[in-house]
Parts: C-alpha cells; structure tokens; sequence
C-alpha cells in the first residue's frame, strides 16, 4: 500500500496531472490515438450484436450504419465529457463508448419488438440517464457492490453463449454456413483471435498491449481472408462521407423496454461515477469532486439520448481507458479529445464501416469469447470484495438463479403481459432487482 500510495503522490506531481494541460502534439496525437485502439474493438461488437438480433443482413447497409453511429457518437460522447457544455461532462480524460451492459435487453427487445421500439427506449432512457446527474449521489447506496457486482457478472454470463455461437460460424438470426457451423475453419480463425489477443496482453507493453483484442481481430480478420471467408462487396459499394438519418426506423413506444433500458441505465450511471473517481484518483492522485461525478452522468445521459436518435445504442464511460490514465500518467483531456474526433471522423465515413462489418462472425466470436469473459471477471472482482457470509451468498444464488434462468427458458413466463414478460426474461433486469430488494429486506449477519 505505502508503495502505490507513494505512485500516486508522485504521479499527482507530474507535468500531465492537470487535466487541463496538453502535452505537445507529437506527444498527444499518439495517446488521444491509443485511447481509440484501447476501446475500439469493443465499441463497435454491441451494435453488431444487436442489428443480428434484429434480423439485418450480416454486412449489409443498415448494419453498416449502426457501426457508424457506434463510432460516431462515442465520439460526440467523448466531447460531452472532456470538453463540457456548462455543468455537462466531467472535463476529466473520460472516452465514452457503446455500452456492453445494454447488450442482452437491446438485443431481446430488438429481436422481438424490433429496432424501432429498442432505439426509442434508449431516447427515453438516456433522458432518464441524464435527469440522474442530479440525484446520483444519493442512489449510489441502492447499488453497493454487491449488486453491481451480480449485475455486471448477469451481463457476462449471458453474452457468453453469444460469443462461442459466433466463434462457430454464426447464429440462428444470421443463417449464414449453417452446414459448416462448428468447424475447424472457423474456430482456427476465432482462436488465431484469442491466442493473438492473450499473447500480446500479457507478454508485451505499451500500445501493442492496450490494443491487445483489436490486433488480435486483425489478426483473425486475415486469416479468414486468407481462407476465403471475406467479402468486400459491401466495402467496394459503400461511399466515402455521408450524412447521418434522425429516427430511421421512426419512435415506437414499449413500457417494458424503457423499464429494462431504464433499469441498465441505473447501473450504467453508477459505473460511470466509478469511472470518474478512478481517473482522478489514478492520473491525479485525489478523489473526483461532486462537480466531475455529477457532469460525468449528465454527459452519459445526453450521449445516450442523442445517439438513440440517430440509430446509436447506449453509451457509457470505459474502464479500459482508465487504465490507460494510470499507465501513462498522462491526465489531460486535450489527449481524449483527440481520441473522440478521430472516432468522429471514423463514424463519418461509410468505408470504415463497411470494412468492419465484413469481418466475419468467427473473427467477431474470438474477440468477444475475451471481452464478455472480462465482462463476467468484472463483476467476479466487484463481488470478491463483500464478505461471502450465508446472506450474501443467498442473495447471489437466488438472483443469478432467477435472471438466468428466466432468460434460458422465457416459455415459463409466456402467459405474463408483455411490458412485465419483457422485463422478466432479459436476465439483467430481474438479477438487479432481485439483488436490490434482497438486499434491502434481509438482515445483516455479524
């Protein structure tokens, strides 16, 4: 303790530990770039996951636009938070991207009700989301990180089989090499992804290792070439700079998915107020102050909502990059900023997103088999810091029992309405309320 104390302390001395000073552009443009790379492979994964649930054909143009709206409003969201409009954004070096934990309630509603009623939940919930700013501090007791924890590992848990069905070859939404599903070509390409990632991660440092899963793609992404499983028909055909379409699958109200979305939304903000403390504490060596935690979910929200407009799903602040703030020591938000206006400048060009949407599903599976595990190992080491007595065990079993069971077999709730069925079989919703009410009602043990 006394050692990283003392890092902390010189650290918070540094030349970068002020948020608002820029290194030399030399200097800044690489970082504001590695920022991207640290967070780019899994900004993108969400929305492709979720235009699969909706049926969109697998490289086609609609899928292509949702990549692009990924980017594009990480970007905008990104700028929310270093660069702040009024009590708005943290102005703390915050990137922003789409959120993972969102995934399996967009990805249900998305399936059955379509993206017209998921997108305009995450309007309304990102309003919501930003109405929050104001009350954060005194819900932050409601999610201790017992229930944080169950949350986030419910949101891993569930992604998991996703993941292993694209390493395969695809899913059922995608009926695509349904004869060919399980075989050696596609889980060489899915492992050359894993193997890539692993190695890079743990045996080298710097750029090389914060971009550990995208390389790893890469990697994969030319194996699968190379196997003759790439089509750039879709990249040939697709424009170098277009505009962006408010509402294009219209405003579709559902109360269920707006509860669920809204539910996330909770869980999403108190992770963002995590975030924020953690980049002060890491690049600066103090505590964030109420002013950053409050402009911080004021900018998660705002983000949200103008991204649902616009056909992109939910953003939130990414740890990944927190850890980058450590690494480096470098606290400026000039170096975000660059990393959202080159994520802006992506999401503006149809060819960027074209591209990404050619990667085949065994290449997508192999990244994702490392960031929804991570995912689960989150929410493993927020629940490894409670005490594992009979009480806390309990509310554990009972509520990964109930939201992943639920979600495993929906048919045992078919004959409820479908605002609460909706609700009851999207795994993260019933495991958050399940461990808030549990929580509230047993007793505390000794």
């Amino acid at each position: 303790m006394a050692d990283t104390m003392t890092a902390q302390e010189t650290q918070a001395t540094g030349q970068y530990s002020d948020p608002n000073v820029t290194p030399p552009l030399g200097q800044a443009i690489p970082l504001g770039f590695q920022h991207v790379l640290a967070m780019f492979a899994s900004n993108v994964t969400p929305s492709i996951i979720v235009a699969g649930a909706a049926g969109l054909a697998f490289g086609g143009a609609e899928q292509v636009y949702l990549i692009q709206m990924a980017m594009l409003f990480a970007g905008i969201a990104t700028l929310f938070q270093t660069v702040g409009i009024g009590p708005i954004g943290a102005r703390l070096p915050i990137m922003q991207g789409t959120s993972f934990a969102f995934v399996g309630v967009l990805a249900g509603v998305a399936a059955t009700q379509g993206l017209s009623v998921a997108l305009t939940a995450c309007i309304i919930g990102g309003v919501i989301h930003f109405a929050l700013g104001s009350v954060i501090g005194k819900l932050r007791w409601l999610f201790p990180p017992l229930v944080t924890g169950l949350v986030i590992l419910a949101i891993g848990l569930y992604l998991i089989p996703v993941a292993i069905k694209y390493a395969a070859g695809g899913a059922a939404q995608f009926q695509m090499e349904a004869e060919s599903f399980g075989s050696l070509k596609h889980w060489t390409v899915a492992l050359t992804v894993v193997i890539v990632a692993l190695v890079l991660k743990f045996f080298t440092k710097g750029t090389l290792s914060s971009a550990a899963i995208l390389v790893g793609m890469i990697a994969g992404y030319i194996v699968a070439y190379l196997s003759g499983m790439v089509n750039f028909g879709a990249v040939a055909k697709a424009s170098w700079v277009t505009g962006i379409t408010p509402l294009p699958y219209g405003f579709e109200f559902s109360l269920g998915a707006v509860i669920a979305v809204t539910l996330v939304s909770i869980v999403s903000a108190i992770e963002t107020v995590g975030d924020a403390s953690a980049t002060a504490k890491a690049g600066a060596g103090r505590d964030a102050t109420d002013e950053e935690i409050q402009g911080a979910t004021y900018a998660d929200g705002l983000g949200t909502a103008i991204a649902g407009v616009f056909g992109g799903l939910p953003n939130t602040s990414f740890s990944q990059n927190v850890g980058i703030v450590g690494m480096t020591g470098v606290m400026s938000r000039h170096v975000v900023t660059i990393g959202g206006v080159i994520l802006i400048l992506c999401g503006l060009m149809p060819k960027v997103g074209a591209v990404i949407a050619s990667m085949p599903l065994p290449v997508l599976g192999g990244g994702v088999i490392v960031m929804f595990g991570m995912v689960a190992s989150a929410g493993l080491n927020m629940l490894s810091e409670i005490p594992m007595n009979r009480r806390n065990m309990v509310i554990i079993a009972v509520s990964l029992a109930v939201g992943l069971g639920l979600n495993l077999v929906p048919t045992a709730v078919q004959y409820l309405p479908g605002v609460v069925k909706t609700l009851m079989t999207s795994a993260v919703a019933p495991t958050a309320l399940c461990a808030i009410v549990l929580n509230l009602v047993l007793p505390q043990e000794d």
